[in-house]
């Protein structure tokens, strides 16, 4: 069952806390929350973003793999995302911390509703959080309290652009620590790059091709359960291209050599690459080698 939320003061109803002091953002000691019990099993789908900083949590995945954690674990949910809502049973510690939750309404001032698309962790899934080590966590903690501070006194005119400057503040130091994590995991990154890359050439020697289409990088994250950010980040740390770059690079390199020791028209190479329409083929072929698919043939043979 998927349950809308669709405003922060029908969360806090929810989760049994008193309403917010401000109906586009709140600050919530996690501590204090409560799932009722005819919640459990539901999916969520909030209409704003939650910063969550969690401890306590017991056991994780992240990635394909399973971490035992129970100190500092940061998540991020942007708006439409689905949240399942399923207490640990095997974890007899009371999960404490902190959640955000900023409508985005709240971010149009000075443009953060555009800034903050930019930053991938928001479209990772649960199991993907960033692991904090006590020095960061420390830090997160400041910035919440920060924050809070300014929603406990009376709001006035500064009150908006200084949250604003600390979310902003805390969002570039939560993209290094991202980065951290993804250099310090570096064998998990090979990992999902040489399952990637196997998957990749499996794709155009079975008939996948032919059923499917163009690959995409939503059917390898499918694949490898991580979500397509996350596959993409994890691979720009290990090889500093994106999944669609490494798909793009595989394209070009079969074309090449289809085109260069097969007779096949310039149709059917698109066509067993996957492409629905040869133009389609002849644009990507040219905005990355510069040359149209028949004259890097004409020019390989002579």
């Amino acid at each position: 069952m998927i349950r809308p939320i669709n405003s922060i003061k029908e969360f806090h109803k929810i989760r049994g806390l008193q309403p917010p002091t401000h109906p586009l953002i709140s600050l919530v000691d996690y501590g204090k929350t409560s799932i009722p019990k005819d919640s459990i099993g539901e999916v969520w789908k909030m209409s704003f973003y939650s910063i969550g900083l969690k401890r306590d949590v017991g056991k994780i995945r992240y990635g394909q793999q399973t971490y035992d954690f129970d100190e500092g674990i940061l998540s991020f949910i942007a708006p439409t995302q689905m949240l399942s809502v399923q207490p640990n049973p095997l974890n007899s510690t009371k999960p404490s911390g902190w959640l955000l939750l900023i409508h985005e309404d709240y971010l149009y001032k000075a443009n953060m509703h555009q800034r903050i698309k930019k930053y991938d962790f928001f479209d990772y899934t649960i199991n993907e959080a960033l692991f904090l080590s006590p020095k960061e966590e420390e830090k997160v903690i400041q910035w919440f309290m920060t924050i809070q501070q300014e929603l406990e006194t009376n709001m006035d005119n500064f009150s908006q652009n200084i949250i604003l400057a600390q979310l902003d503040l805390f969002l570039n130091y939560a993209e290094r620590y991202y980065q951290r994590q993804f250099l310090t995991r570096a064998k998990n990154n090979k990992d999902i790059l040489n399952q990637f890359l196997d998957l990749l050439e499996a794709y155009f020697t079975t008939e996948t091709v032919y059923e499917k289409g163009l690959p995409t990088v939503n059917y390898f994250a499918t694949q490898l359960h991580i979500s397509p950010s996350y596959l993409s980040s994890a691979l720009k740390t290990a090889t500093t291209s994106s999944a669609q770059q490494l798909i793009h690079e595989k394209l070009i390199a079969l074309a090449k050599s289809k085109l260069a020791n097969s007779t096949l028209s310039i149709s059917e190479v698109a066509f067993t690459l996957g492409f629905e329409h040869s133009q389609s083929f002849s644009k990507l072929f040219k905005a990355k080698t510069k040359q149209t698919p028949s004259a890097f043939r004409s020019s390989f043979h002579h």
